[in-house]
């Protein structure tokens, strides 16, 4: 019997330095043995990679999960698109919000729930280099006063 927990297998660091993420979903991930097996060893890269809508279907792009180094034939491809399960009402809904100006998809992580392989995706807008200045600042600001009080 499968645990009920979630196994975290990758994050995507940048996501939320890079973003601000409005709504998140969980949809599954469709792969081939060789992926799954190299995704329990933790050999895969969430960077630059982002969810797309071709046909009414979702699509992770630029999404890396290396080589399985045991497998003796019938590789996959690393960056092939790797098909996304959502409801059909929700990516009617994503489609909707997509169309709005700077709206994108990131995948913020990639776990295993129950078995199944599973992608958390954000809906997100991209940050201008200002925000992300005083971004800092107040986070600078927080650990001074942290520490200041510590002090005391």
């Amino acid at each position: 019997m499968e645990p009920d927990y979630k196994k975290v297998i990758c994050t995507n660091k940048k996501a939320y330095y890079n973003y601000n993420i409005e709504q998140t979903y969980e949809a599954g991930l469709v792969l081939k043995g060789t992926e799954v097996k190299s995704l329990r060893l933790g050999k895969v890269s969430l960077s630059d990679s982002y969810a797309e809508i071709k046909d009414n279907q979702l699509y992770l792009i630029n999404c890396h999960i290396s080589h399985y180094p045991f497998a003796t034939h019938d590789q996959h491809e690393p960056l092939r698109p790797k098909k996304l399960l959502l409801h059909k009402r929700e990516i009617k809904r994503l489609i909707g919000k997509l169309k709005q100006r700077g709206l994108t998809l990131i995948p913020l992580r990639i776990y295993f729930y129950k078995g199944k392989a599973k992608v958390e995706l954000g809906l997100a807008k991209g940050k201008r280099k200002i925000d992300k200045r005083e971004e800092i600042k107040k986070r600078d600001e927080e650990r001074l006063m942290e520490k200041r009080y510590k002090i005391k």
